[in-house]
């Protein structure tokens, strides 16, 4: 199978289930079609929810029906479903315990000529600081779906963060380590100790398994860590990552504060402190262009994380 975009497998995986579950309820922001999620509500009209562009009483709704016994799951922009409906996220969904997924889609820089309106470069941090929500950003579309199914086993909040096109997969069809709010190892490295750590989440993975691949080539070795689990972070998986390694990087299609990067340093500082550099985006507006443009510039690619390990290494 080649590349597909997360955001499809999150509806294959919720059409699949609704079929004989009619408790599962979909709900989008005038947004079924950039979140493909159009082919839901055709088959499922009963269990499909458009609130049009509101995306607070899209949140506020999804609440309600799962108070009334349904699973919500609440589909909208990333940049919207963080920032706009923040507060319901915040009440409605985390503080009422409500059986919840926000879905945000686009997310990262996806809408990159949209510029940043449309970038949900704040959406980690915001979200991780909302008390019972938990935050996964799923790295490939083999991933989402073992996540996504998974999710449907509980009841709990949660907000997932896909982007919007087609990425290239992390992993083997039928050879997925996932174990829920457990990081899955990308690479081990050598058994006697690395040279670096690379953590990182989302779309970033796969530059991140790139990069150590270029590394292993000139006698680096590198392990990579995919923490898709961003909350509840796997503080055991960074400390043993970080316990064998001289330095420490993280990468994120994320800004500089609040996100991967600030937890993984909080950790490797207080258990085994080791050099430690976050690779994401900058403090200001990103440039305008596609994905791969925008990761291209900032030097979050193979080639360009590659070259941060070994500075970091220096």
């Amino acid at each position: 199978m080649g590349n597909l975009a997360n955001k499809q497998i999150i509806c294959e995986v919720l059409m699949e289930a609704a079929e004989t579950d009619k408790n599962i309820v979909a709900l989008c922001s005038d947004s079924r079609g950039s979140a493909s999620f159009t082919t839901f509500a055709d088959t499922y009209p009963e269990q499909f929810v458009e609130t049009g562009i509101a995306e607070q009483n899209l949140v506020s709704i999804s609440a309600g029906l799962a108070k009334c016994g349904k699973k919500a799951y609440a589909v909208s922009p990333a940049c919207f479903l963080s920032t706009r409906s923040y507060e319901q996220c915040k009440v409605d969904v985390a503080y009422s315990n409500t059986n919840v997924k926000l879905i945000g889609i686009s997310g990262g820089v996806s809408y990159g000529a949209l510029g940043m309106s449309h970038h949900s470069a704040q959406d980690i941090a915001a979200m991780s600081a909302i008390p019972n929500m938990r935050v996964y950003l799923p790295s490939d579309h083999l991933q989402t779906r073992e996540l996504m199914k998974a999710l449907l086993k509980d009841e709990k909040p949660a907000y997932i963060r896909v982007g919007r096109n087609a990425v290239e997969p992390v992993y083997e069809e039928g050879k997925v380590p996932f174990e829920m709010d457990r990081a899955a190892v990308v690479k081990e490295g050598r058994a006697e100790g690395n040279d670096a750590a690379i953590i990182a989440c989302g779309e970033m993975v796969k530059p991140a398994k790139d990069a150590a691949e270029l590394l292993e080539k000139e006698g680096i070795s590198v392990s990579v860590l995919d923490m898709y689990c961003v909350k509840p972070l796997d503080e055991a998986a960074v400390i043993r990552a970080a316990e064998y390694a001289k330095a420490v990087i993280t990468v994120e299609e994320h800004a500089p504060f609040g996100g991967l990067g600030s937890m993984v340093a909080q950790v490797v500082g207080a258990h085994c402190p080791r050099k430690i550099r976050n690779l994401s985006l900058p403090d200001s507006p990103v440039i305008t262009g596609t994905s791969k443009e925008v990761f291209q510039h900032y030097g979050l690619t193979g080639e360009g994380i590659a070259a941060a390990v070994k500075e970091a290494l220096l």
